[in-house]
């Protein structure tokens, strides 16, 4: 039977839980409690700050073990209990000989009478110093863990103690208490996925729904994939190599969750192809019409009918303009670039000898 449960109380397990359901349980209550989810929660902080120190003992085996028989006072003290002669008369067998007061997050913990040695309002010594809770949380979920720089310091500060450039480096990776810096949050990356879009949807302006997969942590810790539906609005006359940005609705990481941004592509078109504002439409003429005279009816990209009719010659890659009749121009509402028709002559790929002749009386 262990000597109390408070520790396992603050994780919400039995002392009978694996080490596999402390750290779940653990995962799940850090993320609870983190600071960086419960902004507007003052208490959430402290919460947090106690299901860490609760994971750090219990997450060692040998600390858990020390826990189990000897109590929550004992670890603190560094497992050194204090003489049999020292606890007569009913004083509490941890008791300290003075100096420092109870760790930040475990006040809660010797709050009752039978709780605090020595009585309410005692003062106790520690040796048992606490890893941050926010380098526990990154060392749990991310597996990261102090660079070499940060052992290099220790080495040297322990090698010399006259070495100020080696003290000025520990100086700088400690925070308050000597405990390690929280090394800075992690910028949120941006993921970009194509957007593949038919010339029509550009022209007219559409509202896409796009489904995304992205991954998340849920409240065990676990890594988990979910399905979200994205309405992708489309403005009419948008470029290919825009770019559509959505904050927060990627995968779930160490900064945040990812953002995802769309880049328009253009899908090829069988009648139009486009440079910046202008629609191009190329007509195709076989050298007797380009030479005689040729009629054609041709559409622009909004249905508009347009009546060519040219007695000839055309010229080869010649070509004609009519205004507000192309794209529309995103930065300008209501203006349209031009639609531009080519004339391409398609020659004969051979001529008989007759032909040959009648084209030299003729030309």
């Amino acid at each position: 039977m262990v000597k109390e449960t408070k520790l396992y109380d603050q994780l919400n397990i039995s002392p009978s839980a694996s080490q596999d359901e402390v750290k779940k349980a653990y995962r799940k209550a850090a993320l609870k409690w983190h600071p960086d989810k419960n902004k507007d929660n003052p208490d959430a902080a402290e919460k947090f700050k106690e299901c860490s120190q609760a994971y750090e003992i219990l997450s060692d085996p040998a600390q858990r073990k020390s826990y189990d028989q000897y109590g929550l006072e004992y670890i603190l003290r560094g497992g050194v209990p204090q003489p049999e002669s020292s606890s007569a008369g009913g004083a509490h067998p941890f008791a300290s000989t003075g100096g420092g007061g109870i760790p930040e997050g475990f006040q809660s913990f010797f709050s009752n009478a039978g709780g605090a040695p020595g009585g309410q309002g005692s003062r106790f010594s520690y040796n048992f110093h606490f890893t941050d809770p926010n380098d526990l949380y990154n060392n749990t979920f991310h597996d990261s863990g102090l660079g070499s720089d940060f052992f290099d310091d220790m080495l040297n500060g322990a090698r010399s103690s006259t070495s100020s450039s080696g003290a000025r480096r520990m100086r700088n990776s400690f925070g308050e208490h000597g405990m390690p810096r929280r090394a800075p949050t992690p910028e949120v990356t941006t993921v970009e996925r194509p957007l593949p879009l038919s010339l029509e949807d550009l022209f007219m302006g559409v509202t896409k729904k796009m489904k995304i997969k992205r991954k998340m942590f849920d409240d065990t810790g676990r890594r988990t994939t979910t399905d979200t539906v994205l309405e992708v609005p489309i403005k009419p006359g948008l470029k290919k190599g825009s770019k559509i940005r959505f904050k927060g609705v990627g995968d779930q990481e160490e900064g945040g969750q990812q953002d995802l941004v769309f880049v328009v592509e253009e899908k090829p078109h069988a009648l139009f192809s486009r440079e910046g504002d202008d629609l191009i439409h190329t007509v195709e003429l076989d050298l007797k019409e380009a030479l005689t005279g040729w009629k054609r009816t041709v559409a622009t990209i909004d249905g508009h009918q347009l009546n060519l009719d040219k007695a000839g010659p055309t010229q080869p890659g010649s070509f004609e303009e009519f205004p507000s009749l192309g794209m529309p121009m995103s930065k300008k509402p209501g203006s349209r670039g031009k639609f531009i028709i080519k004339y391409n002559v398609r020659f004969p790929m051979m001529l008989s000898p007759t032909q040959k002749e009648q084209l030299k009386e003729i030309l």
